[in-house]
């Protein structure tokens, strides 16, 4: 998949929907102060570094893909910037952001635990990330076998597992929602969504966000 089609994929409506929820639930979880200094891990394109910079924050996004950060540089909105970096050996100094996000990126990353120990050490006040959930429909759908399409290879998490990857780090206790239950566009997922507290940990989307201690 090309940038541009991974990007066009959140202007479709099933993309713009998903895209929207899971960036109120991550973005309500971590409830970052005004002009927060935030780095985004696996940004891809800059889907969420945009939301993010949009709402006023200094937001710096890293991706391991050139092609991805050659789109995101290029499709800026309010002065981000954008490198190429590996999440399992951050650029960056101890503390260098207020805090650090990362949206369904550590699912491809082949040591989660050491890509959460650099969000942790460069972190001062927080962090959030976004995991796929196997306890969902969605993973019936598309996360099994291996995976189909985009999400093929993608390590899918049980809210158990998500919170076990966070034991043991300078971070408080992690708070966990869910999004995305039924993962399609229509009227009637919309609704469903909209009655769910988020407490439900079953949706596709699981959220984490933790403060710094």
């Amino acid at each position: 998949m090309t940038p541009q089609q991974y990007d066009a994929w959140y202007g479709s409506p099933r993309g713009r929907w998903i895209g929207d929820t899971e960036y109120r639930l991550l973005n309500g979880m971590l409830a970052p102060s005004a002009s927060s200094s935030i780095l985004d891990i696996g940004c891809g394109t800059g889907y969420f570094s945009r939301r993010f910079a949009r709402d006023g924050h200094a937001v710096t996004g890293v991706d391991i893909d050139p092609a991805m950060i050659g789109f995101a540089r290029a499709h800026r909105v309010a002065g981000e910037d954008y490198f190429v970096a590996d999440a399992l050996a951050l650029p960056f100094g101890d503390r260098a952001f207020d805090y650090c996000i990362s949206v369904t990126a550590l699912c491809f990353v082949r040591d989660e635990r050491r890509a959460l120990e650099e969000m942790a050490r460069v972190a001062r006040r927080g962090l959030a990330v976004g995991l796929l959930n196997r306890r969902s429909l969605l993973y019936w759908k598309k996360g099994r076998h291996g995976g189909t399409g985009a999400y093929r290879g993608a390590h899918w998490h049980t809210a158990r597992e998500a919170q076990h990857l966070l034991a043991g780090l300078p971070l408080d206790t992690p708070a966990i929602r869910s999004a995305v239950y039924f993962p399609w566009a229509d009227a009637a997922g919309r609704w469903v969504e909209t009655q769910m507290s988020g407490r439900l940990l079953c949706g596709a989307f699981l959220g984490l966000a933790t403060g710094k201690s």
